[in-house]
């Protein structure tokens, strides 16, 4: 986002963290898509290409996931402190609501 944009809306900058949960988010759709692919295919050679972009879409997962771990922003193991997060974020998407 550029600074005019972030001026006209009042939001600051994407952050890695919005960046990493989008890509997390994307990551997840993407798995249940080849998923459901995989299972509708009747072709062979089909399966097994969408066989090898799922095991990649999943190890994407796994990176992405664990760089949002290391870095706090993501907190799977630890639920309450994860719930307090979830909180911190709505109320601050709340209060940029009323710019």
């Amino acid at each position: 986002m550029n600074s005019i944009v972030q001026n006209m809306t009042g939001m600051g900058g994407m952050t890695d963290q919005v960046i990493a949960s989008d890509l997390l988010i994307s990551a997840k759709s993407g798995i249940k898509s080849y998923a459901i692919a995989l299972t509708e295919s009747t072709s062979s050679e089909v399966r097994n290409v969408l066989c090898d972009q799922l095991s990649k879409a999943v190890n994407l997962h796994e990176q992405i996931f664990n760089y949002m771990k290391n870095n706090g922003y993501y907190n799977a193991y630890d639920p309450e402190q994860q719930i307090q997060m979830d909180i911190q974020n709505a109320d601050k998407a709340l209060s940029m609501s009323k710019f």
